[in-house]
């Protein structure tokens, strides 16, 4: 299975190079790219229950203008169950803030915390556990 992927962050620096690290993984899956998260709901809303539009795992930056990170983990809440496949979240931050890092954990839809800069390595390790 080629996954489907996700980014939803502001920075056009970080869409790219990140795109660059999923294609120089070899994953040749489609990647959708959402410059803010206002954008990347309304996607989500139209698309409920179409699963072949829909993304296997979404990187989403924590801070980005107009709707952040955690508002649009808030807006998405109530999509999740609705979806016909599930779909994994990670979040991707340049904060080492210990309280961002606890309020993540602290979200059961939430898969994981990633460090900016994002890496082949932590790319392919949030893969194998979609996998799983």
């Amino acid at each position: 299975m080629t996954p489907k992927i996700c980014i939803i962050d502001d920075d056009k620096i970080y869409q790219f190079t990140t795109k660059k690290i999923i294609s120089n993984a070899g994953i040749a899956g489609e990647v959708l790219v959402f410059s803010d998260a206002e954008n990347a709901l309304s996607f989500f809303q139209s698309e409920l229950e179409n699963t072949s539009t829909l993304p296997d795992i979404i990187f989403l930056d924590i801070n980005m203008p107009f709707m952040d990170g955690w508002q649009f983990l808030e807006a998405m809440e109530p999509l999740l169950s609705k979806f016909l496949k599930q779909i994994q979240i990670y979040l991707v931050s340049s904060s080492v803030d210990e309280a961002d890092t606890e309020r993540a954990a602290k979200i059961p839809y939430v898969s994981g915390y990633i460090f900016k800069p994002f890496t082949k390595e932590k790319l392919l390790d949030s893969l194998a556990h979609l996998q799983s």
